[in-house]
């Protein structure tokens, strides 16, 4: 499914995004070839996968304000902030954590603000139950007729929207690779890829609900199971925007091997992920091995551990 034409003339997104071969010498020991996926470079405001998820949803609300969720420091948020202000319509974000009413707004949610979005903070136990009718009856009871998308933009039109992705890349790799918060990217992109080709998940939160998730989202946006995909879900560091020095420390080299700012909080567990299976012999020699880069290090990381995307 392509984008809607007149977001397409609107924010002109650069897309297909550029697939660029980097030579690693870490793959190419074990005859692997490395590719990386610049979703980053689709819009300045919309990156990643985020204008694939987007554009759907902001399609089917047609102009009415769009309410959606997110923690402190949610590209999910701004994106959807951006997005109102580029076109006009009304934003609200839930965003979690009631005692962040009262405190100074972080660099993330003063983007946020300053792009119009309207900001209710609910506490933790609410927001955990922010998909039950009770809570969204309560929010539509605050902000009327709105077009509600959920936490990451992970839905149905999320899904057929990063189908996309998989069919820029048929043809250019044997495996292509994307971190995971909600599910709604891998979902689509595994739709997209052609046979013989598999898409795989690295997971950036722990507790194993990633792949009912994405089972969810292809039956909801295709009917059904749709493409090869797997997750590996080794890589999460402790959890959502959680580091260790050893992730630190691979980031900042492979900045320094390849001139590319890694975003801490998705593309280093990626990229550390098909290292660390290039090195196990998860990819036959002469595999090509994508990596979809989804977003670039524009906010500080790791300031809240406890943040929800």
């Amino acid at each position: 499914m392509n984008s809607p034409p007149r977001l397409d003339a609107l924010l002109r997104p650069r897309v297909p995004s550029p697939l660029r071969e980097v030579h690693d010498e870490r793959f190419a020991r074990h005859g692997v070839r490395l590719l990386l996926k610049r979703d980053d470079l689709i819009h300045p405001d919309l990156p990643g996968n985020k204008w694939r998820k987007l554009a759907l949803n902001l399609e089917a609300a047609a102009g009415r304000t769009v309410l959606t969720f997110g923690g402190a420091y949610s590209n999910h948020l701004r994106a959807t902030a951006a997005a109102g202000r580029l076109l006009g319509f009304p934003t609200v974000g839930v965003v979690r954590g009631d005692e962040l009413a009262h405190r100074p707004l972080n660099p993330s949610l003063a983007r946020c603000a300053a792009d119009g979005m309207r900001l209710h903070f609910v506490d933790r136990t609410t927001y955990r139950t922010k998909a039950s009718s009770e809570v969204l009856e309560g929010l539509l009871s605050l902000f009327g007729d709105v077009e509600v998308i959920p936490e990451g933009g992970s839905n149905a039109l999320a899904a057929q929207g990063c189908t996309a992705l998989g069919r820029e890349l048929a043809g250019e790799c044997d495996v292509a690779a994307v971190a995971c918060g909600t599910g709604g990217t891998l979902a689509g992109l595994a739709a997209g890829l052609s046979p013989g080709q598999r898409a795989l998940g690295v997971p950036v939160l722990r507790g194993g609900f990633l792949g009912p998730a994405v089972e969810r989202l292809q039956r909801e946006a295709f009917g059904g199971p749709s493409g090869n995909w797997s997750l590996d879900e080794r890589f999460a560091f402790g959890g959502y925007a959680r580091s260790t020095p050893e992730l630190e420390a691979f980031a900042a080299d492979f900045e320094d091997r390849h001139g590319l700012p890694v975003e801490r909080v998705y593309v280093a567990k990626l990229l550390f992920a098909l290292t660390a299976l290039t090195e196990e012999g998860a990819f036959a020699p002469g595999s090509r091995v994508s990596a979809v880069i989804t977003g670039t290090p524009d906010t500080p990381p790791f300031q809240d551990s406890s943040v929800s995307r």
